[in-house]
């Protein structure tokens, strides 16, 4: 179900995710430690704590020394926190109905379907509308250079200091300022998307102000056309489009 293209709908939501993990192989008894989202607004990423989601969770197993380093998680931190079936409503809740947004996304999805299958939940396939692996956009705009999120940071201009260790949460809101940075084009109107048919009302012409010139600011208005009319040695355009191709009396008397 992975795709490259963002779904056009923009009735679905997008949610950036990523994951935290003990190591990298689903399959050899890995599990995820961290798991982060972050809801775009639109075309607007919110740092709104509402349009987040993010937990910790308790591996049942040691992490081993390299990945408290890159994480910054230690065992002692994940002790006391929830398993992964603990927090799997909450987390299925925050993400049902959307597209998701995942830099590499199969190894996220790996996980998190391994996760989901010990909770009997089915696949995460089975709960969104669309995964969109971000490096495959990035591939597209950059292509033969290095497309981490490090790397995506520097080309893009995004400023990723803050983020000193790989986190779920700070990954994801940084892969939101990364993805909307890579997609900017989308934001503009395309007309072809509408029928002939539709009137687009761009603005309300009830909240117009109009306001009426004076006889002295329309008899200043036509000396300065007259002027333009002898200049050219011919009608401006403003008089062609008011009152048609009619040469004005200065040429008529030339």
């Amino acid at each position: 179900m992975t795709a490259s293209k963002p779904n056009t709908d923009r009735q679905v939501p997008q949610i950036c995710l990523d994951t935290e993990t003990t190591g990298l192989d689903p399959n050899n008894g890995d599990r995820i430690i961290d798991v982060g989202c972050v809801k775009l607004d639109g075309r607007m990423h919110s740092y709104d704590k509402c349009w987040e989601f993010q937990r910790l969770i308790n591996p049942d197993k040691q992490l081993d020394p390299e990945i408290v380093e890159l994480t910054g998680i230690t065992n002692e931190e994940l002790a006391d926190k929830p398993h992964f079936e603990d927090i799997v409503d909450d987390f299925l809740d925050f993400i049902r109905g959307s597209e998701l947004l995942i830099h590499n996304a199969a190894f996220d999805v790996g996980f998190l379907n391994m996760e989901l299958e010990r909770c009997g939940k089915g696949k995460l396939e089975d709960y969104v509308v669309n995964i969109v692996d971000t490096i495959d956009i990035a591939h597209e705009l950059f292509p033969g250079r290095h497309v981490s999120l490090s790397a995506l940071c520097v080309l893009l201009g995004i400023d990723d200091s803050e983020r000193t260790v790989h986190g779920a949460l700070i990954d994801s809101q940084i892969l939101a300022d990364v993805y909307l940075a890579m997609t900017r084009g989308q934001n503009r109107m395309s007309l072809e998307l509408f029928d002939d048919n539709i009137k687009l009302n761009l603005y309300d012409e009830s909240l117009m102000v109009r306001i009426q010139p004076t006889e002295e600011e329309l008899a200043e208005h036509e000396r300065i056309l007259d002027i333009c009319d002898k200049k050219s040695k011919s009608v401006c355009a403003w008089r062609k489009l008011t009152q048609g191709d009619a040469p004005a009396e200065e040429e008529k008397a030339e």
